[in-house]
């Protein structure tokens, strides 16, 4: 009788299907730290899928406390990191400058471009604006450490998505 229930479940995701939504985390994850994978919504895909597929109680809730970390994090990631370079005089003019040349810095220097694209291009854009180099340099600063402090905010909501993840995974087997 039990081996009836259990064939009759719908979930019951396989070892080599719960690799697939691990690597898609994990893929998620480095998404979040490279601009160009939609990082968090991968994550959040992938616990989906697995919630679909499973269709236990606990995957449900898990896909709701994965949803929630998420959101909250994307508002989060959102809020504080500009109301911070308000506070700094940052515009947001000048965050689009950086991030331009931080694309075009990515295809021109392999692996650090974008990181080198986007400071030159915030520093620049910034001493065009203010005409000091001081207060150019200054404000780069607080922008890098805004973009850092969006990007610390958005891994760890993927993060903690992944270890409710983890925690449903051990509760449905």
């Amino acid at each position: 009788e039990a081996r009836c229930l259990q064939a009759l479940r719908v979930g019951a995701v396989s070892t080599g299907g719960l690799v697939l939504v691990a690597a898609a985390i994990a893929i998620g994850l480095v998404g979040i730290l490279v601009p160009f994978l939609p990082g968090t919504l991968l994550v959040w895909a992938a616990i989906a899928v697995w919630a679909f597929l499973e269709q236990t109680t606990a995957a449900w809730v898990v896909l709701g406390v994965a949803t929630a970390v998420i959101g909250v994090s994307l508002l989060v990631k959102y809020l504080w990191p500009v109301k911070r370079m308000r506070a700094a005089d940052v515009n947001g003019w000048i965050l689009a400058a950086g991030a331009v040349a931080g694309v075009i810095g990515f295809f021109v220097i392999p692996i650090v471009g974008l990181l080198v694209g986007f400071v030159a291009g915030v520093y620049l854009a910034e001493l065009v604006h203010r005409r000091d180099q001081r207060r150019a340099w200054a404000s780069t600063v607080h922008a890098v450490k805004g973009v850092a402090l969006s990007v610390g905010v958005e891994l760890a909501g993927g993060l903690l998505a992944t270890v409710a993840w983890v925690v449903g995974v051990v509760l449905t087997r």
